[in-house]
């Protein structure tokens, strides 16, 4: 067998690469890989707490009366920038300083941005968000997004570097680490930005009175950033590709309305957002516990079979918020004023749970699947790619179900059949002569309804799909596949494996011969 000859130039360059096609597993074993571990769930903790702060700002918002749901709407967008990293998820693949390494060379400064956005906000904050007037909406979708932006490019970085910090054996323990690091960051900064700034709560629980190894740079296919964007390409027309996007762009839909309304409307009908911030802290406890349980399971060769239990468990538990959204004002009001009982609290934790815990076990089996179909040469836009599939199906849907309350929300006069209370003036006169808007059809039921609806359809379709998605080999997910003839094959070994082509993005030979 003769020695490739290699082109000159490297943008018509292509490689020749040996795949093993086949499906089986290395039982996971992490000795000699925890130091890579913990280090893989120290900086997915870190990328957690922006997050973490975007997420608690609704429940925020929501507790200001002067706050409408199209507010809400406009601030949902701050959740964009993780849904279209795709867009700059190349560039972070291919530019990079030699010196500082192809990930710290994102890693760090990106890091000191976020720093200086977060003194920026602490500076601003009291301007931003008033206790007694109209928050500056725009300023604060502004700074959050930005920092989102932040956040979305370390996902980028810290996902590519999963897929060659862990041997491949354990891969699949990077979505553990990936679920349990950004749930122990949004912990955090949920209790710094949301209990301690309150004063209920303040008043109430804190006052007296009133080893690394050379796979963690990983050996990898230097590309242009054009070479990447047309990697980009080749990777979207492959037809399993297409087939898992529109999976994952509608994955979410079921859930809509439960996942963007539910909370709000428990806000709305009483419930103190300090009791509904500490039981979601307490949550979240769970919650950094039950990856590292389900991780045997979803290490395995068929994660999605724990996606697919958990979806339909999730789609009945839309019908418990219902009821218990319904009868809520009910339960804790009494003689006209909100007199929460004790067991109202135990129910609202039990439900809230599994409401958490369900797409944490959900995103693990997810994330678990995507490391194990992604190529580590060019894992970060590789990875990127699914990530932002996934989390576009969960921001479109939920920027949706926001933005149609106000429209499917239809309200009446107590005084007047004909005053519907749509605009500001009829809402003022039917005040003004001691009226109340009384709601006669409630948004959060019928987009529950609907969406519910959608997400057994979804689960139908689909779940065969998922299925056989996980009894595809490697090269199922590779670009520009050619099978080996019989001769070539008798010289790989025996076993069943796979010559494949990457055009226009590796190092191209001119000619192989055998």
């Amino acid at each position: 067998m003769t020695v490739p000859q290699l082109e000159d130039e490297v943008e018509n360059l292509t490689a020749v690469v040996v795949v093993d096609d086949s499906n089986s597993v290395e039982k996971p074993n992490l000795k000699g890989d925890w130091l890579n571990f913990f280090l893989l769930l120290l900086l997915y903790t870190m990328q957690g707490i922006p997050f973490g702060l975007a997420s608690a700002m609704p429940i925020i918002l929501q507790s200001n009366k002067n706050v409408s749901y199209n507010d809400q709407a406009l601030f949902s967008l701050v959740a964009w920038p993780d849904s279209l990293k795709l867009i700059w998820a190349p560039l972070v693949d291919s530019l990079y300083v030699q010196k500082m390494g192809r990930r710290k060379s994102w890693l760090i400064p990106v890091q000191y941005l976020m720093g200086a956005c977060f003194i920026y906000m602490a500076s601003n904050i009291d301007e931003w968000l008033p206790e007694t007037r109209k928050p500056d909406i725009l300023k604060l979708v502004s700074v959050f997004f930005f920092t989102n932006f932040l956040a979305s490019t370390l996902d980028i970085v810290v996902d590519g570097w999963s897929l060659t910090m862990l041997k491949k054996n354990n891969v699949g323990y990077a979505s553990t680490c990936n679920s349990t690091g950004l749930v122990m960051g949004m912990m955090m900064s949920y209790l710094f930005f949301v209990l301690l700034t309150s004063e209920d709560f303040s008043n109430k629980y804190l006052r007296i009175s009133p080893e690394k190894d050379n796979r963690l740079e990983d050996d990898h296919v230097k590309l242009n950033i054009i070479q990447n964007y047309s990697l980009l390409w080749d990777i979207l027309k492959l037809p399993s590709i297409q087939i898992l996007a529109l999976t994952l762009l509608t994955a979410r839909i079921g859930f809509a309305a439960t996942d963007s309304l539910a909370v709000l409307k428990l806000i709305d009908a009483g419930v103190p957002k300090e009791n509904i911030m500490v039981i979601n802290t307490t949550i979240l406890v769970v919650k950094i516990t039950v990856p590292l349980v389900v991780a045997k399971y979803t290490s395995g060769p068929k994660p999605l079979n724990i996606y697919l239990t958990a979806t339909t468990i999730r789609l009945l538990w839309n019908i418990s918020f219902v009821v218990f959204i319904y009868y809520t004002p009910k339960l804790i009001t009494m003689n006209g004023f909100v007199n929460i009982p004790e067991y109202y609290y135990v129910l609202l934790v039990f439900i809230l749970s599994i409401h958490k815990i369900l797409p944490n076990i959900m995103a693990v089996s997810t994330l678990s699947f995507f490391s194990r179909i992604s190529d580590s040469r060019f894992g970060g836009t590789y990875m990127t790619l699914l990530n932002t599939l996934l989390n576009l199906g969960g921001a479109w849907s939920s920027s949706v179900a926001i933005g149609m309350v106000d429209v499917l929300t239809f309200k009446q006069c107590s005084l007047d059949n004909q005053n519907n209370c749509s605009t500001a003036n009829l809402k003022n006169m039917c005040n003004t002569n001691e009226g109340d808007c009384v709601v006669i059809v409630n948004a959060y039921y019928v987009e529950t309804t609907v969406c519910t609806i959608f997400g057994i359809v979804w689960f139908c379709i689909f779940r065969i799909i998922l299925k056989n998605f996980q009894t595809k080999g490697p090269s199922y997910w590779l670009v520009n596949i050619r099978r080996p003839s019989s001769f070539s094959y008798g010289l790989l070994t025996g076993d069943l494996k796979l010559l494949v082509l990457v055009p226009v993005t590796v190092l191209k030979y001119e000619k192989t011969r055998f």
